[in-house]
């Protein structure tokens, strides 16, 4: 900013000190380049202020110092002609009022706008001629960034303070109309992000690079759209999330992913709410091993808990999340436990010997067409681990428990979706405010976890396709998993028990949006490179899923992003009866004895 505004005070001066060069030499010129007669010379002095202060003004009401002279071309001639032509008409008008232009030869008044024009004109096009140069000789792809803010301003920085960066930044876009025209490290800004093809085609660009931290899902959408219609590459700066070290460089851009187009929102949380809850706490993550687990074990960390439990029945899957807080995050005190939460003596032994003084459950089957064939299994794990995990918490006097739930359970049409609905309900019951509180928080897809769509879409991509896509018009809720875990730990802080939070995912995404970007951001065209082939709706699969059942009236709490939903009344010993009857006919191979159980405990469940 302190550059810019001396920039613009060089440029004043510059034309500050070319009014009175201008109006002296017309004066000498009229004169034949001889003597001035000291009459006339004494007029042009006495009437120099006026001059200036006129002409100064109609400078400034038309911008002419704004630090523009990188990109000086024909419409900026014209602007200073138009300026120059109404000062010297204001001038002519006044002094011809005040005195008939007494000591003023009619000569004076077009020489001295031939002359203000060229002093004016000649040094803007003489500094964008060796700027042109300058660039040209560096070695680079001719850059467009996208975003005239400050991380614009200081990879432009970067890019141009280093030799070998590979980029040559030769213009700036931007929505903020603020910036328009200006100039920033001697680049200026010449549009909206709408005028992108246009920039593009008149400067020769050759790489995009988008420098907007800031930009919400939808904004980045529009701009990735935008950049994809031009055929040609493109980078951006990492979300605000990852950029809190305030250093933008070469080295931060990165090719865009999906998670930059359907998840960018930032999430602005109460962290002081969050540590003075979970700090110097034992805390316990069942599938801490999981997509969703895993991320909440790292989030965890970051608040620094007295201890770490991370319980997992996959070997692999403990064993990495485990090597990575011994790596990351070595002043933590965390434990590796492999066991299942459908074992009850493995949990009673690791919640009575560690004590926790919160449980997250994330330990759950999630593949829908996977568990509708496997209805015992999926029953067995969603329902009767988590009533046991739930049962040995009360048992041992714990004091939180946050199970994590999926949108799939409001209205669910799917065993996986019943299983997590009736697990839902299970918490609701034994929630007790003078002994364990139990808290729900039910979200969406989360990007890129483990069997979701994302990494299957990848990989068919990288195969060469087809993507598959179940039907055209089928939408899903996203979000990032990290954003996911922040919220889950929101609302376990601000939870008092007994509540179904929600998490605010913003506008469903189409599936057939989803495959068509990331054919697109994978450099291949879809329909020519990679074909999407709609191959029906799966068993259970819905075309639209629901965040909150009708009878559910949504909350604020005064968090961003996280609603609370009006807990439904069940009846508790009808419903305690019908989980141990559940529980008895998980013990038979059979799954039709446990899908009528699980119909009966969700009245909503259509399969």
């Amino acid at each position: 900013m302190r550059s810019l505004f001396r920039i613009r005070n060089a440029i004043f001066l510059h034309d500050l000190l070319m009014v009175p060069v201008a109006w002296f030499g017309a004066y000498w010129l009229r004169f034949n380049l001889g003597e001035i007669p000291s009459e006339f010379l004494s007029a042009a002095l006495s009437y120099l202020p006026l001059v200036m202060v006129v002409q100064v003004a109609v400078f400034r009401f038309y911008s002419l110092y704004r630090g523009v002279w990188r990109f000086s071309s024909l419409p900026d001639l014209v602007r200073i002609s138009k300026a120059i032509l109404i000062g010297i008409f204001f001038i002519a008008v006044t002094l011809f009022l005040y005195n008939r232009l007494h000591g003023v030869p009619r000569a004076v008044i077009p020489l001295y706008v031939f002359l203000l024009l060229l002093l004016l004109s000649i040094p803007r096009f003489l500094y964008r001629f060796w700027k042109d140069e300058y660039l040209h000789q560096r070695t680079g792809k001719r850059a467009l960034i996208v975003g005239a803010g400050s991380a614009g301003e200081m990879l432009a920085r970067d890019l141009l303070g280093k030799g070998d960066s590979g980029y040559v930044p030769v213009a700036f876009v931007d929505d903020d109309v603020k910036k328009r025209r200006r100039e920033i490290r001697g680049i200026r800004v010449l549009g909206t992000i709408d005028d992108i093809p246009a920039v593009i085609e008149q400067l020769q660009i050759e790489i995009l690079l988008i420098a907007i931290p800031s930009a919400t899902d939808s904004e980045m959408r529009r701009i990735i759209e935008i950049c994809e219609s031009c055929n040609i590459p493109f980078q951006t700066l990492p979300s605000v999330r990852e950029l809190l070290s305030g250093q933008v460089s070469r080295g931060s851009l990165r090719a865009v992913s999906i998670e930059d187009i359907l998840g960018r929102d930032p999430v602005r949380l109460d962290w002081k709410a969050i540590r003075e809850s979970l700090r110097d706490q034992c805390i316990l993550v069942t599938g801490g091993g999981g997509s969703i687990g895993s991320e909440l074990c790292r989030q965890l960390a970051e608040v620094q808990p007295r201890q770490l439990l991370i319980l997992d029945q996959s070997e692999f899957n403990l064993y990495r999340i485990d090597a990575q807080l011994a790596r990351r995050h070595p002043e933590i005190d965390h434990v590796a436990l492999l066991a299942d939460v459908t074992d009850r003596t493995a949990v009673r032994r690791v919640i009575r010997k560690f004590r926790p003084d919160v449980i997250f459950h994330a330990a759950a089957y999630k593949h829908v067409p996977l568990l509708e064939n496997q209805v015992r299994e999926a029953v067995h794990n969603n329902v009767i681990g988590t009533s046991i995990v739930a049962e040995e918490a009360i048992a041992a006097g714990i004091a939180r428990f946050v199970l994590i739930s999926t949108d799939k359970a409001v209205n669910p049409t799917n065993v996986m979706g019943a299983t997590k609905r009736a697990a839902e309900i299970l918490c609701q019951n034994l929630n007790d405010p003078k002994g364990t509180r139990f808290i729900t928080v039910r979200f969406g897809n989360v990007l890129d976890s483990a069997g979701s769509v994302v990494p299957l879409f990848r990989e068919q991509i990288r195969a060469g396709g087809p993507v598959t896509v179940t039907h055209p018009e089928i939408t899903r809720y996203f979000m990032t998993i990290p954003e996911a875990c922040q919220l889950i730990m929101q609302a376990e802080a601000v939870g008092d028990g007994g509540e179904v939070f929600v998490l605010d995912m913003g506008e469903p995404i189409k599936i057939s949006y989803l495959a068509r970007q990331m054919i697109l951001l994978s450099g291949k065209q879809p329909g020519q490179d990679v074909e999407i082939e709609y191959i029906g709706l799966r068993p259970g699969e819905k075309l639209f899923e629901e965040l909150f059942h009708e009878q559910e009236q949504l909350q604020s709490t005064g968090y961003e992003k996280l609603l609370l939903a009006r807990a439904r009344r069940y009846d508790k010993s009808a419903w305690a009866e019908q989980i141990e009857a559940l529980a008895r006919a998980c013990q038979d191979t059979d799954d039709s004895a446990p899908l009528a159980i699980l119909q009966k405990l969700v009245p909503e469940f259509k399969h």
